[in-house]
């Protein structure tokens, strides 16, 4: 993750640099050379994810290139406020891996679930789960991805319940392999000690504005922001209603920048002909650019 980037580009190389620096250990080495087990732990993934969007960035921002509004998924959010300005990166990968810690410890392993629900409205899908709550076991909406993609968070049993009745309404149920329930009321725990941490950092006014996970609201308010990344604790991801807010506001063309192109996808279902790029590497740039200067 990051490697050719790095390689092509000073100032990405300076920023995997700040986040070793930052950290105390060399995440630049996970990230490049991994184990992938141990890369994939969420007190890992989510500081190396937040470091290669953030070094990608930097590399857009000095060929001339600047957002005017910007969004984030989930941990996503994050990388947005660094690169509106609104946050520094030292202390958003610092807390980040935080933030992973957290969540990882809110809930036992195996106590809680994910699963994806596909081929079914966002109406079908909180229904199943408010079928599937039995015996003060929680399942909840955690992510309203697409249109007909809506990822679902509890409790382990009750999850498994709202996959068996998704499949009964002919929709495709996926369990995701995640180490912990995000994005729902078991991540309070999680909620009440970033809270904390959040408190204590300096956010500033933005640039530009940047629509909400929480509620799809464009805001430019620095203490709005930083109650925004509490509350996405346990809140689902609007991301349909946030990609819809950005059309409202006229973007016509998305950009995602980091790793892989889930966004990239969900921005298509949602809003068939928006122009799209997504920027991880040195050839990916380059068609970034290149698209970008057609008439």
């Amino acid at each position: 993750m990051g490697r050719d980037l790095v390689a092509a580009f000073p100032e990405a190389r300076a920023v995997f640099q700040e986040a070793d620096d930052v950290l105390g250990f060399p995440l630049s080495a996970l990230c490049f050379e991994g184990p992938e087990a141990e890369l994939n732990l969420t007190v890992n993934t989510q500081p190396a994810v937040l470091t290669h969007a953030v070094a990608v960035w930097r590399v857009l921002h000095g060929q001339g290139f600047t957002p005017n509004i910007a969004a984030g998924h989930s941990l996503g959010e994050y990388g947005a406020l660094v690169a509106v300005g609104a946050l520094e990166f030292a202390d958003a990968v610092r807390i980040v891996r935080r933030r992973g810690q957290y969540m990882q410890e809110a809930v036992p392993p195996g106590v809680g679930a994910m699963a994806a629900i596909l081929k079914a409205d966002a109406a079908t899908v909180i229904a199943l789960c408010a079928e599937a709550e039995q015996d003060g076991e929680l399942c909840r909406p955690a992510n309203f991805n697409a249109p007909q993609q809506t990822v679902i968070a509890g409790h382990r049993p009750a999850v498994q319940r709202a996959m068996e009745l998704a499949r009964t309404r002919k929709a495709r149920a996926v369990e995701l392999p995640v180490s912990a329930p995000f994005h729902c009321p078991l991540m309070q725990p999680a909620a009440d000690r970033l809270a904390q941490d959040l408190a204590a950092l300096t956010f500033r006014t933005p640039r530009c504005a940047v629509v909400a996970n929480v509620d799809a609201q464009p805001t430019t308010d620095a203490e709005r922001l930083r109650a925004n990344l509490i509350a996405q604790v346990c809140a689902p991801v609007q991301w349909v209603a946030s990609v819809q807010r950005l059309a409202d506001q006229g973007v016509t063309a998305f950009v995602e920048v980091g790793p892989k192109t889930v966004l990239t996808g969900l921005v298509r279902q949602i809003l068939p002909d928006a122009v799209t790029f997504n920027v991880e590497s040195p050839q990916t740039l380059d068609t970034f650019v290149a698209g970008m200067q057609l008439p």
